[in-house]
């Protein structure tokens, strides 16, 4: 449920979601936990759970780093939150994206660009793995967690399950499990 709070005005939306487009490197995950420590410990817009509940939707459909931005948006001010915080959150990525574009085509045959783009893949591996370490100490407590954060990452990895099957899944799950638990109090 919502907690009561105050306003967050539209430019407060957009201002904070160009910051994160602008300053969240590393592709998903990354941006993911840019967000989540901005909008969820800094700003303290929603809750961890709430976080969590919109991530799990945004991995639905598209991009997810995206669909998170645009839920908080909505959370905060509805549709207009909503488009705001996902355009603030894409203006930066389209202006930053043009530019490098640009240049690559133009000087995409230079050997020391070539070797600094080598250099960033294992930066972007690491971020991920930070961002998913913090995400699994906050979120994933007692045994069945971990078999359920274990089983996902199996489905995913070994298997190329995509997210949607596998939220279904666990959803599926979590039904059953609490169902189980009540019957046999």
């Amino acid at each position: 449920m919502k907690q009561e709070q105050k306003q967050v005005s539209i430019w407060e939306i957009f201002r904070t979601f160009f910051y994160v487009g602008a300053t969240g490197f590393g592709g998903g995950m990354a941006i993911v936990s840019l967000t989540e420590r901005v909008c969820v410990h800094e700003k303290r817009w929603l809750g961890v759970d709430e976080f969590m509940h919109g991530l799990a939707f945004g991995q639905i459909l598209g991009p997810f780093s995206l669909n998170t931005t645009v839920f908080i948006g909505y959370y905060l001010r509805g549709v207009v939150g909503g488009v705001t915080a996902g355009v603030g959150f894409i203006a930066p990525s389209f202006c930053i994206i043009s530019l490098l574009s640009w240049l690559y085509f133009k000087f995409h045959e230079l050997p020391q660009l070539q070797s600094a783009l080598k250099g960033t893949n294992p930066v972007v591996i690491a971020l991920i793995l930070v961002a998913a370490i913090g995400m699994t100490r906050s979120k994933v407590k007692g045994l069945n967690d971990w078999l359920l954060a274990v089983l996902s990452f199996a489905a995913a990895a070994f298997f190329n399950m995509n997210a949607l099957a596998i939220l279904v899944l666990a959803g599926l799950w979590s039904l059953g499990r609490g169902y189980y638990q009540r019957e046999h109090r």
